[in-house]
């Protein structure tokens, strides 16, 4: 059998996968990614669709949470390997925000990080207390020589031209100073933003709310980000957005997004 030539990563905020599971099946048959991390399941584990995912030709690992959180990992023709659920750092924090898998051959986290607002307050400080978690594990992922991607809904505006509008964003959990710079500092550490690599100074969005027709009209945020170490950088091949997903009857309020990454050394 020929060797596959390209490995298709993507990320995809589902906004709840009981309610989407159509569109998401209609996007894994058409796009046919080999990797997906997906949040925002709100969804407990026993209703997680497993049934219908391996119909379509994805294994799963997932972790749950009722009405809201969540995240997944699937393979394509593959069950990915749980390595670790949760974050580490804050035992007393139950929230289903991070899953890490091992995965056609690189090590995959899945994160859902917190939205912080409104702030100032509690929520806010939340959010810092969870980035900097992830920033200590990161640290440990980084150096895989293998590869290894965090991928998810980051929830961090990380510049002005990565929103329409920043100044109606000014006061919003995404786009302040501290969350900016928490975010800089995880990408210090050696991990590449892919879609900006790629993409350099152009507009790419992954997430359009649902007032005043912003999907139609591309007012968007570029929230989704896939960070990957040294190993996966010098792979990637490619990078994009389905929007086309987004622009679809009462879709989620994000798009699929991916990286291509040609194939590794056997």
């Amino acid at each position: 059998m020929a060797r596959k030539k390209t490995l298709k990563l993507a990320t995809f905020n589902v906004n709840g996968i009981g309610a989407r599971l159509a569109q998401l099946l209609d996007w894994l048959a058409r796009e046919r990614p080999d990797v997906v991390a997906l949040q925002e399941l709100k969804a407990r584990d026993h209703a997680f669709p497993l049934s219908a995912l391996e119909e379509a030709g994805y294994g799963a690992v997932w972790q749950g949470q009722s009405s809201w959180n969540g995240v997944a990992i699937l393979g394509r023709g593959t069950t990915p390997v749980e390595v670790r659920r949760g974050l580490p750092g804050d035992p007393a924090d139950k929230q289903s925000r991070y899953l890490e898998a091992a995965v056609h051959g690189i090590v995959v986290a899945a994160i859902y990080l917190p939205n912080g607002n409104p702030q100032p307050g509690p929520k806010f400080d939340y959010k810092l207390r969870w980035m900097a978690r992830l920033a200590r594990h990161a640290k440990s992922l980084v150096s895989i020589p293998g590869g290894a991607a965090i991928v998810g809904d980051f929830n961090v505006i990380p510049t002005d031209q990565d929103v329409y509008d920043a100044k109606a964003w000014r006061k919003d959990a995404l786009i302040q100073p501290e969350s900016r710079e928490a975010y800089f500092k995880l990408l210090e550490q050696g991990w590449t933003d892919s879609l900006r690599h790629v993409h350099g100074e152009a507009t790419v969005y992954t997430f359009w709310d649902y007032f005043r027709q912003h999907a139609q009209r591309d007012r968007g945020l570029r929230i989704d980000h896939l960070l990957v170490n040294p190993p996966l950088a010098s792979r990637l091949a490619g990078a994009g957005v389905d929007r086309w997903v987004r622009l679809q009857e009462k879709a989620s309020d994000h798009a699929p997004t991916w990286i291509e990454l040609k194939a590794g050394p056997r």
